[in-house]
């Protein structure tokens, strides 16, 4: 999932009935027996967003292996989704893996995860709105490992050229559409995006509405702020001065900013890691998304460490997970690539360490978390396709199938 995209390739059908139809292949003595062991070998498994990341989970698991005497295998999945799939299928989970948002109802549901979060004693020192993002059945299930909200970066150098100053960062839609319009041209577009709904959906936010109600129950998709939202991104896109990040050749808007191509884009605080290693040349500034007609937006990212429920080593796949989600190590990782803590007490010291980082700190305050429905995730895939031909699409029409996909979902969550 690199750049925590919501886009993440959805896994099989079959696939899915495997997950949801597995179950322990090992009785409590055999876990009981493997966890008092006096060394054990765990493999993980993860969606690296980039070599900084993947090196800097390497390093906290080489300190973890020195502190406890087990050995840890690192595996950076292609596609981890569908890789946790076909594992659950088959029945040889990794110990511990990260859990995409979109994923965890679905692995949750099916009882592919170890409910862990009773085991741990200060499980309250995290982010109260993330603990309910991972709780299943009243039961917090697994640790947030971060978090990331979403920011407007600007290349400063493009910024400089047109004219423009610190002055002139954009606090509302008018001032956004403005600045993108003069930014525009020349082999450069004024704001670069991904396409899809983990980007686009601040503009949701912003305009003061959102896919579903706060508990999850209702669809909210087909409303007049929502259409107001897409309406105002259309004319975006219409006018050129808004452009998707396939569009100008790259993967993703940070590699937009990076190259040129984009003197905005709309990412999160994993930008700065990536800036750092990839394009250490490009001078960049990361302010405040602009308010809309409904007051300020932004989202909120994260994953989970899950622990497999078929795992033989589930006590030291969860000592594990505690180390890797300790406050130094998050601090250490939000240094190493960008991610803020998803503990209240290190992203305070965070606050204190690194003045960058305030502009997303500060956007917790008021983000959206994501939609954690069971089965909401071929939804959301399916927004994103739409959200992907706005630009000849009459923005009532992808709101309504929005719409109408998402009450078929939960209609069957709560069937189920």
């Amino acid at each position: 999932m690199a750049h925590r995209t919501a886009a993440a390739a959805l896994v099989s059908c079959a696939a899915l009935l495997a997950v949801t139809g597995c179950s322990s292949g090992f009785d409590s003595d055999e876990k009981t027996q493997q966890d008092s062991s006096s060394k054990q070998n765990l493999k993980i498994l993860i969606a690296s967003s980039g070599d900084a990341e993947t090196k800097a989970v390497q390093d906290a698991v080489a300190a973890y292996e020195k502190a406890s005497g087990n050995k840890v295998t690192v595996d950076v999945a292609k596609d981890i989704n569908q890789q946790l799939a076909q594992s659950f299928a088959g029945h040889k989970p990794p110990d511990a893996f990260y859990v995409n948002s979109d994923q965890f109802a679905n692995y949750a549901k099916g009882g592919s995860l170890y409910a862990y979060g009773d085991k741990v004693s200060d499980a309250d020192d995290f982010n109260e709105g993330l603990r309910q993002s991972f709780t299943y059945d009243g039961k917090l299930t697994c640790l947030p490992k971060d978090v990331s909200t979403l920011a407007l970066a600007i290349n400063t150098d493009l910024w400089k050229k047109a004219g423009l100053t610190d002055k002139d960062y954009p606090t509302s839609w008018a001032e956004l559409k403005k600045v993108a319009d003069k930014l525009t041209g020349k082999g450069t577009t004024g704001l670069v995006v991904g396409a899809e709904y983990a980007r686009l959906g601040v503009f949701l936010k912003e305009a003061g509405g959102w896919i579903t109600d706060p508990d999850q129950s209702k669809m909210t998709a087909d409303s007049s702020e929502n259409v107001e939202a897409l309406t105002y991104v259309k004319s975006l896109l219409k006018s050129g001065s808004l452009k998707y990040a396939a569009q100008v050749d790259t993967g993703w808007g940070g590699e937009a900013l990076g190259k040129g191509k984009a003197a905005m884009t709309i990412e999160g605080s994993w930008l700065t890691g990536a800036m750092k290693t990839d394009y250490p040349d490009t001078g960049y500034t990361a302010v405040p998304l602009p308010a809309g007609p409904g007051g300020k937006g932004t989202l909120a990212f994260s994953q989970c460490w899950g622990v497999a429920a078929e795992s033989t080593h589930q006590s030291a796949a969860v000592d594990l997970v505690k180390y890797l989600t300790s406050a130094k190590q998050q601090l250490a990782n939000a240094d190493a690539f960008g991610v803020l803590p998803s503990r209240t007490s290190a992203q305070t010291e965070l606050a204190k360490k690194d003045p960058s980082a305030k502009v997303w700190l500060d956007a917790n305050a008021y983000a959206q978390g994501p939609v954690t429905v069971a089965g909401f995730d071929k939804v959301l895939g399916q927004f994103n396709t739409d959200l992907a031909a706005l630009a000849s699409t009459d923005p009532k029409t992808v709101l309504g199938n929005l719409q109408r996909n998402g009450e078929q979902a939960l209609t069957k969550a709560k069937d189920n």
